[in-house]
Parts: C-alpha cells; sequence; structure tokens
C-alpha cells in the first residue's frame, strides 16, 4: 500500500502537469484535498529531488522541472517508499542475504518475490505522469 505522503505526492504532480502556469500551494491543496502543512512539506521534498521547482513572490507557486514523460511512478515509489521489492532478497538497489535462508538459488520465496518484483517495476516503470494525466490507455 501507498502511504498518504505518496499518494498526495503524486497527485500534486499530477496537478502540476495539468497547470500552464505557476501553482499556488493552497490551490493544489484545496483542488487534491491534501492539508496544506503536509502539501508543503511534500512539495519541499519533490524540490529536493528536482521534481518540481518554486517561484517566490505574489505570482510565484510551483511548477514541474522534468517533461511529464520522464517522471514515473517507480521514481516516485522509490522517493517516497523505499524498495520495489517486497523483500530484501529480491531487491536490486537494496538487498541483503535473509539469515534464514539456506540456499538462495533455490529459495522458492525469493524466486516468486523477484518475480513479483519484475513484473512491480516494469508496471511502475511504464506508468508516467504523462500517461497519467491523459488517462487513455489506463483501467477506470
Amino acid at each position: 500500500m501507498l502511504t498518504q505522503k505518496a499518494k498526495y505526492a503524486i497527485k500534486a504532480l499530477v496537478y502540476l502537469a495539468k497547470e500552464q502556469d505557476l501553482a499556488k500551494t493552497k490551490d493544489i491543496a484545496e483542488h487534491c484535498h491534501i492539508p496544506k502543512k503536509f502539501l508543503e512539506s511534500i512539495l519541499i521534498e519533490l524540490k529536493s529531488h528536482s521534481l518540481v521547482e518554486s517561484v517566490q513572490g505574489a505570482r510565484g507557486g510551483y511548477r514541474l522541472l522534468k517533461k511529464t514523460s520522464d517522471i514515473c511512478l517507480a521514481d516516485l515509489h522509490r522517493m517516497f517508499e523505499g524498495p520495489i521489492a517486497m523483500t530484501y532478497c529480491a531487491s536490486l538497489n537494496y538487498y541483503k542475504s535473509c539469515s534464514d535462508c539456506d540456499d538462495l538459488a533455490t529459495c522458492e520465496v525469493r524466486r516468486a518475490m523477484t518475480y513479483v518484483r519484475i513484473r512491480t517495476l516494469q508496471a511502475l516503470t511504464d506508468i508516467t505522469l504523462e500517461r497519467m494525466v491523459e488517462g487513455y490507455d489506463l483501467p477506470a
């Protein structure tokens, strides 16, 4: 399950992807039903990962820094949730061996979780912000 923070980050990015101009935090919060203080911390984190930029001043706000086709759910999942794999022994980037496993090559749990990781990573990589905004090929 996604944490509320990750879900809100995705919703905020979708909103920014649809905006032509700078978007104010207040407008994003209201439209996306995100508590404003929580949104502010999420936007700071997105900014630290160079996904958004902020412009100060009365006409300021936030906008995307990357193209919507270059932002995928896999990147956002790793940013807010950590590894894609369900177990460390099946992870590409966070691998750790299990203390309760005798033989990594024949471990049924590891093989199954590796399969789940591969399929999940493929789906999360395929779904970009662009695809989410266009929505034509994603189920309702």
